[in-house]
């Protein structure tokens, strides 16, 4: 967890819910992008849960919630159906968001090296600025950190 203040990356991509969410129509609105690594698998959906059961109380302080992989927009919306999530999930498929964002990294899982997703959060203010980010995230407790970080705003 760091204390950067810099601009956040400009995008606009597909989202479950709402069509397209842009970095432009999000200007004057706080809002909090998590990263996770796939749809349906046991860390990406406690997560996604946990964002999801919160999603009142970042309403009630105008912060927006958005996940961020790399699935198509038909894994999105099996995955929310499956969960009843209430937060949109952005497709980044071409990667171009989780590279602008440094979260695409070389990981290894039994001795095997890949690129993935490094589960990575980003809060971002009304100006656009990345005010804090948490780098290879632990689920449990997370989303509460993260609305406390929001309300701190």
């Amino acid at each position: 967890m760091t204390d950067k203040l810099e601009t956040a990356p400009a995008f606009a991509l597909p989202a479950t819910g709402e069509g397209e969410i842009s970095s432009e129509a999000l200007k004057g609105q706080a809002y909090v992008l998590f990263f996770y690594p796939r749809d349906d698998t046991s860390g990406c959906t406690k997560e996604s849960i946990a964002f999801t059961g919160l999603k009142p109380e970042f309403d009630a302080i105008g912060v927006k919630v958005i996940g961020v992989s790399k699935d198509s927009m038909a894994k999105h919306d099996k995955f929310v159906a499956k969960h009843d999530l209430g937060v949109p999930l952005i497709s980044d498929e071409n990667g171009s968001l989780c590279e602008d964002f440094g979260v695409w990294k070389e990981k290894s899982m039994y001795g095997k090296k890949f690129m993935g997703i490094e589960r990575s959060t980003f809060l971002i203010d009304d100006a656009g600025t990345i005010v804090r980010e948490w780098r290879k995230v632990k689920v449990p407790g997370h989303a509460e950190e993260v609305l406390d970080a929001a309300k701190a705003l």
